[in-house]
Formats: C-alpha cells, structure tokens, sequence
C-alpha cells in the first residue's frame, strides 16, 4: 500500500520503525534511503494527525463532561 493516509496509528508506527531500522543499517544506496526518508517522513506526518485528532476528541469529551479527567 502506498497511500500512508490510510493505515491506522499502529500500522503507521510499525511501518515508520521499520523504515528506521533499515536507515541505520546503512546498507542501502543514496536513492534507496531518500526514498525511505520520504516515505518516512509522510508516516510521521500521518502519525502526528492520528495523535492530534486523538488529542482533541478528548479535549471535546473532558469539556461535555462525558469522561472524566485523567488527573484532578
């Protein structure tokens, strides 16, 4: 798959460790590890959105009372 919007955070994260196991390895070409930086960088995009989105749905929750803070 190469469209990253779609996965979930935890597909995401899996695939972006990946992509930096294989950039310390220091085994691939120039290009090869442009391309996974690329890509890497979408991931993190992707990952920070998902983590936002998250962040704020519970911000909604904790303001209509409908959870209960974390810590009081």
């Amino acid at each position: 798959m190469n469209d990253e919007t779609t996965l979930s955070f935890e597909d995401a994260f899996k695939r972006l460790e990946d992509i930096v196991a294989r950039l310390e390895a220091g085994d691939l070409s120039l290009d090869e590890s442009l391309a996974l930086y690329e890509q890497g960088q979408r991931l993190a995009r992707h990952c920070s959105q998902l983590l936002d989105a998250a962040e704020l749905r519970v911000q909604q929750l904790n303001e209509d009372g409908s959870l209960s803070p974390l810590y009081e």
